[in-house]
């Protein structure tokens, strides 16, 4: 019935009389998750699209839809797409083929439900020489209806499925990862050249600091250095120094470089690739922080006392050279076994870049205890990286673990993030800062039942989780650690936190425990970074309301927003691709068996995370019996009707291997004992 109404509506809509159940035409732009699950996001809210309401709507799409209400108490009105008032893509990548007389594209974007034709007259596949089966860039030249279908014309010739990975072109394709640079951007950075020496004389508040020592220390197969650290004991203390990338020296405002970059916002770190938000030219090397070569640096200096926390600091646009690029492995081997031969750096520079570690170590393992005396909460999370060969198939996982050498940068990184956030937010300067807001107090209410059952909230502990004292759910996560519950804990805790997001005014970082925070650290692989840079220099400068910067903080806000939406699409898509490359790897591996933990409870099933590995698979809900199962949301529990077995996060269990389905990365697995 409810699949006639809007029909209806449209029908009587203009004949003189208002229909009972005439129905409000809203705007929004169409957001498609998947095939059949889709929202339409408006002024007047968020709503959910009917499984067939999308019509010939495609995401991204500024559309007009109709509201249907739906039966039941609470239950929320469904959307109907009634108009496309605009276009969001005139591109997309599809695979061809044959259909003759006609050429048929099918897009790798599973969000788009129609296949589109060449048309016989074109000869775009002849003249490029597309075979069946390549993959195509086309430009769509009509849009599908609900009665025609859609005519697209090819454009290039991506490559053969021999070429290509057809699984993760689709991951690109499905979140709108732009691959190629406009032929503008690329001139631009074709023309940028370091000119350390021209930046020196003509800045005179540049400080030359390249005979100051500094490395730079990140992953072995890391391409682009944006940061590099050092650091001295000095009388009462230390001095450490961060150096980042001067980004916004070569990429200027409105430039065709800054508007690509401000439309991308990020770059994106798929399983086999990076995809860069700067050309190669600027972020592989004239903003690389390459060992013995000069480049211009936002620098940071800051002073510690001995307990490790900052009295002073000063912000300057400088020229360094950093001394050695460390990889986290080879420092840790310096840190954890004194094994100083492993760093590969000059060995007349070895015994002062160890010294230069040291501090940095002291200094950081002093910043965790001061940020956990404030409230700072460290979640236990997982990441899991896929190792590949050079062919780019995966031949192991393993799991990324914090260690010195990752917590002497990422202290580093934020002690210079605080630092220059506080700066700006003192003086009220519009930039993008990193904002993260409480939890709501419903939110970790939720949490009160499962961790009293685990003994880790009572009294008045219960009641300060439910304010959301940062002191006290650190407690809770420290008290728990090592224990059966620790992953219960940290899941149901970290369910509760809301998003961190940009933001044009400070509002503080609540997880840390920071009054302010920016982001300042990566301007080669974020936009907001590049944002807080200008903010800083016009700081410096005196020059807070030129054309430009006015410009900015008109605009900052819905940079802001599509930051926060675009690093949340570029987070997906790394997910979607390490997802697939684990499940090609245990494409080989079925049948095999292995101890793992519940990590997540669904109605359909429980979600299972592998030992020594992080990969997660799905124990589907019909593999654990013949019995009904009885899903408590509150609680994340799967309980047998029969049997009473309750599942539930945290539990261990012993599974094997049943299939995968390699481009949803999906792995399926089956307890071995279910009793």
């Amino acid at each position: 019935m409810s699949r006639k109404r809007p029909h209806h509506g449209n029908r009587r809509r203009g004949s003189g009389s208002r229909p009972k159940r005439a129905r409000t035409l809203l705007t929004g732009t169409l957001r498609v998750v998947r095939p059949g699950l889709a929202q339409v996001e408006t002024a007047e809210g968020t709503f959910a699209v009917a499984r067939r309401g999308v019509r010939e709507g495609m995401n991204g799409d500024e559309v007009q839809v109709s509201l249907v209400p739906m039966h039941g108490k609470g239950a929320e009105p469904v959307a109907y797409v009634q108009h496309v008032l605009q276009r969001a893509h005139q591109t997309f990548l599809g695979t061809y083929s044959l259909a003759d007389p006609l050429g048929v594209v099918a897009p790798l974007d599973a969000r788009m439900a129609h296949d589109f034709f060449v048309l016989p007259q074109d000869t775009s596949a002849e003249r490029l020489g597309v075979r069946e089966h390549d993959v195509v860039a086309v430009r769509i030249l009509e849009y599908p209806t609900r009665s025609s279908a859609g005519v697209v014309t090819i454009e290039r010739r991506v490559g053969s499925t021999t070429e290509l990975d057809l699984n993760m072109e689709a991951v690109l394709a499905s979140y709108d990862i732009a691959t190629q640079f406009p032929d503008a951007a690329l001139r631009e950075a074709q023309e940028v050249s370091a000119r350390v020496a021209e930046a020196l004389r003509d800045d005179a508040g540049r400080k030359d600091l390249r005979e100051v020592p500094c490395v730079t220390i990140d992953p072995a197969d890391a391409r682009d250095f944006d940061d590099a650290v050092g650091a001295r004991c000095v009388d009462g203390g230390y001095e450490v120094d961060v150096h980042i990338a001067d980004v916004s020296h070569y990429v200027r405002w409105d430039s065709s470089l800054d508007l690509e970059a401000r439309a991308r916002t990020c770059s994106v770190y798929l399983a086999d690739r990076v995809v860069p938000m700067l050309p190669e030219r600027l972020c592989n090397d004239v903003c690389s922080l390459r060992p013995g070569e000069d480049r211009l640096a936002m620098s940071v200096r800051l002073t510690l006392d001995e307990r490790g926390q900052v009295t002073d600091g000063v912000v300057c646009t400088s020229a360094i050279r950093s001394d050695a690029r460390l990889s986290y492995d080879e420092v840790d081997r310096v840190l954890d076994a004194g094994l100083a031969d492993a760093l590969s750096c000059p060995a007349d520079e070895r015994d002062r870049i160890v010294a230069m570690l040291k501090v940095l170590d002291e200094v950081a393992q002093l910043r965790l205890r001061r940020r956990a005396e404030r409230g700072a909460i460290d979640f236990a999370t997982v990441e899991s990286k896929v190792v590949l060969d050079e062919a780019g198939e995966p031949v192991d996982v393993v799991m990324r673990k914090r260690t010195r050498a990752t917590s002497l940068v990422e202290e580093a990184m934020l002690m210079a993030n605080e630092f220059v956030a506080h700066l700006l937010a003192k003086r009220d300067v519009p930039c993008a800062y990193r904002v993260h807001e409480p939890p709501l107090p419903e939110d970790l209410a939720a949490c009160l039942p499962v961790l009293r059952e685990l003994g880790l909230a009572e009294g008045e502990d219960a009641a300060r989780i439910a304010t959301g004292d940062a002191h006290a759910i650190r407690q809770v996560l420290e008290a728990c650690e090592g224990k059966d519950g620790a992953y219960l804990a940290n899941a149901l805790l970290l369910r509760a936190q809301r998003k961190a997001v940009y933001a044009p005014h400070n509002q503080g970082h609540y997880a840390l425990g920071a009054p302010a925070y920016c982001h300042f650290t990566s301007p080669i692989r974020r936009y907001p970074d590049v944002l807080v840079h200008r903010a800083l220099k016009w700081l410096a400068a005196g020059t807070m309301q030129t054309p430009e910067q006015r410009e900015v903080a008109k605009l900052l806000p819905q940079i802001c927003r599509t930051c926060s939406e675009r690093e949340r699409v570029a987070d997906a898509a790394s997910r979607a691709s390490v997802n697939i490359k684990v499940a090609e790897l245990f494409s080989k591996r079925i049948g095999e068996r292995y101890g793992g933990i519940v990590v997540g409870c669904e109605r359909f099933g429980l979600f299972v995370m592998l030992d020594e590995m992080g990969v997660e698979g799905l124990v589907s809900v019909r593999s654990l019996g013949d019995e009904w199962f009885a899903y408590d949301a509150d609680r994340m529990t799967l309980t047998g009707s029969a049997t009473g077995r309750t599942w539930r996060l945290g539990q261990r269990v012993a599974v094997e291997v049943r299939d995968v389905d390699v481009p949803k990365g999906r792995i399926d697995l089956a307890l071995l004992n279910r009793h």
